[in-house]
């Protein structure tokens, strides 16, 4: 039953049950917690108890439609600690890590329960489900398998121990990473210092120098990956050491924030748990899970690419080192990729910026191409309030005038938001709820000052439409059962509707739409726009580098298995890259282990392969796309048909070669990435 008193599980009367924000206070949560896990567990309780015969029904449609109150609480809190957190919900966070884990654990693992699981499982050829029951079902059967369901008493102890401490663990390592990512800011006292950063970007760091308590000066603010994009701008090589070395240094400096600790301990735990299910380690453990077939298709990939890439990296190095005149060091790379490719540039590309003007990238291109492409409509409801002032709402319409679900777009950077871009759903579509989804797309642009513009750069522009590709995934989701809805797809296939959405910001006719001059009005220059495409259609071997050394490097911590002995974390990610191919310091790691947080704090553990595992069936889409036309609403609609709106409810794979009309291949992608054989 609802706590009709707690603002958490009240009921909202605001559109699509947007939460009341103003209404709810830190001191709500745990209570509201609390009784929504009391709530479910009752739910649950009459769900195993039930005399009648185990149906799909009465067992995993009624397991699936339980916990709507925890659902709504989750969905509210765990929106506000990624992007606005304080030592509260921190606090919070740390207690609901193990009690929520604890709650799934004692789920997963009724005995009765699993029973009637698995009893309906192996009927389930002769029951006629629907495509997306069968897929829920089977699910619903290897969670709790892979929860440890099947295994004896002293299993499931073990179990619960280990996913509980993990919990806590990875946890901790998000909120670690955030304070020593603040607490790295670089000062710089002289602003001469600051030479090659633009004017906006000089008066942002003096106003972080002055929040920050500092009378004078300015401070650099870190962003979460190891290649901080102002090195692009600086033009003294001190100070691009400086803000270089406090990005690699983040986390490993024996301080309170130092998190090498917690690696060896979560990579310990996981191997542990894989171990216990069965399973050779903890990549085995998660690409199970995953549109990849196994751990050795991804390695290949990987390796497929490194070798390529490491080829055109060295092309890259001598190229620029003739272009510097000069020895090149790892703080230096990306500034003299940049000098060197605005030199190759018939026009220079320094005004770029002057014609993206985020509100107006915004409605005139972002939410353009979605009313070309899905017919969608946004309209902004200044009377409802976001979790920060920051935050926009958008009402989000289909081309029938009906009301599909809510946006809120939240741009700006602040001490209290971890770093990063992402997607978050507060509320998941569910036709059976009768649910519309509410969407939140969150970025780390720095914040004008009052009366300026916020001007993005190409990498932003194209992040922007990244993430709103996230939010189509779940705007557009039309499946009965909220844990199908959007998103809610394998890990390496989530990236792909995203990047697949990046195509879209340079297109002509979208680019043409929005791309005006943001003090005259003046529609950008063709010339301008063509050098942009073709910059934007070059990518560097170093950004693939730097990513790929990633994703080995994830897969090297997660394919540890329990009878490996790993001591050190700064030894074993060296040896780890060094038998990749990836020898010397010159292109650091896009994480180092101490602040990965993606696979020690976030969901991608052995999957930030997925990025270039999901950018092989973006390359092939976006050539259909071309071929069929490009921005029409017909194929618009195919994609939303075949992908967006299908979420988890069909196999995923399945549904994207049917939509091309063939098996995906990787040409596509080393063309596109520039390492094609010559």
């Amino acid at each position: 039953m609802v706590d009709a008193i707690n603002p958490v599980l009240a009921e909202s009367a605001l559109p699509h049950g947007l939460p009341d924000f103003a209404s709810i206070h830190d001191d709500d949560f745990l209570p509201a917690f609390e009784t929504a896990m009391a709530t479910h567990l009752a739910e649950v309780e009459a769900i195993a108890t039930d005399a009648r015969p185990a149906t799909f029904a009465n067992t995993v449609e009624a397991l699936e439609l339980s916990g709507r109150d925890l659902s709504r609480a989750a969905g509210i809190f765990f929106n506000l600690v990624g992007p606005d957190t304080n030592p509260q919900r921190n606090e919070i966070s740390q207690k609901l890590s193990t009690l929520l884990t604890d709650h799934a654990n004692t789920i997963a693992m009724d005995g009765r329960l699993f029973a009637r699981i698995a009893d309906i499982h192996e009927r389930r050829a002769e029951l006629g489900l629907t495509e997306p029951q069968e897929r829920l079902l089977d699910k619903r059967y290897r969670d709790s398998v892979r929860a440890g369901a099947g295994l004896g008493p002293d299993g499931q102890e073990q179990m619960r121990q280990i996913s509980s401490r993990l919990a806590y663990l990875t946890t901790t390592f998000s909120q670690m990473i955030l304070d020593d990512t603040n607490a790295s800011a670089v000062f710089v006292e002289d602003a001469a210092d600051l030479a090659g950063m633009s004017e906006a970007a000089v008066a942002a760091a003096r106003r972080a120098a002055a929040d920050a308590g500092h009378d004078s000066g300015h401070l650099i603010t870190l962003e979460l990956p190891t290649s901080q994009s102002v090195l692009t701008e600086l033009t003294k090589h001190d100070v691009r050491q400086q803000v270089f070395d406090a990005s690699v240094r983040r986390c490993a400096r024996g301080n309170d924030h130092d998190t090498r600790e917690l690696v060896l301990e979560i990579v310990g735990l996981r191997a542990r748990r894989a171990r216990l299910l069965g399973y050779i380690d903890h990549a085995e453990f998660v690409i199970a899970e995953q549109t990849a077939p196994d751990a050795a298709a991804v390695v290949a990939l990987l390796g497929e690419l490194t070798e390529s890439a490491l080829r055109a990296g060295g092309r890259e190095l001598t190229r620029l080192t003739e272009f510097a005149d000069e020895e090149i060091g790892a703080a230096d790379l990306t500034y003299w990729l940049e000098r060197e490719r605005r030199s190759r540039s018939a026009v220079p590309l320094d005004d770029f910026a002057e014609y993206c003007e985020l509100d107006t990238v915004l409605e005139s291109g972002v939410f353009y191409a979605a009313g070309i492409l899905y017919g969608l409509r946004f309209v902004e409801r200044p009377d409802l309030d976001g979790y920060h002032p920051d935050v926009r709402i958008w009402e989000v319409f289909d081309d029938a005038r009906r009301s599909l679900g809510l946006f809120l777009g939240d741009y700006f950077a602040r001490p209290s938001k971890r770093g990063g871009a992402w997607m978050n759903n507060i509320v998941d579509q569910s036709a059976l709820l009768a649910e519309r989804p509410i969407v939140v797309n969150v970025l780390n642009l720095t914040k004008p000052g009052d009366d300026e513009p916020c001007l993005l750069s190409m990498d932003q522009l194209t992040t922007l439409f990244h993430e709103f590709g996230h939010a189509l995934h779940g705007l557009l989701s039309a499946v009965d059962y909220p844990s199908q809805s959007g998103t809610s797809v394998p890990r390496d296939f989530v990236e792909f509707p995203s990047q697949v959405n990046e195509m879209w910001a340079l297109h002509p006719d979208v680019l043409s739409h929005y791309a005006r001059h943001h003090r005259t009005g003046d529609p950008i220059p063709a010339e301008l726009a063509d050098a942009a495409r073709a910059s934007a259609n070059t990518e560097t071997a170093h950004a693939t580098i730097e990513y790929l050394a990633a994703s080995v490097l994830d897969l090297a911590w997660h394919r540890i298995t329990v009878d490996d002995t790993v001591d050190d974390v700064e030894k074993f990610e060296a040896e780890a890259l060094r038998s990749a191919g990836f020898v010397g310091d010159l292109i650091p790691p896009r994480y180092r282990s101490a602040y990965f947080n993606h696979i020690f704090g976030g969901g991608y553990s052995a999957g930030y392969y997925s990025y270039i595992w999901s950018e092989v069936l973006d390359a092939e889409t976006e050539q259909w796309f071309l071929a069929e036309g490009g921005l029409r609403r017909d194929n618009g609609a195919r994609f939303a048909a075949s992908t967006l709106s299908r979420g988890d409810s069909v196999d995923p794979i399945a549904a994207h070669e049917k939509l091309i009309g063939r098996t995906p291949e990787v040409g596509p992608l080393l063309r596109r990435r520039g390492l094609s054989a010559t």
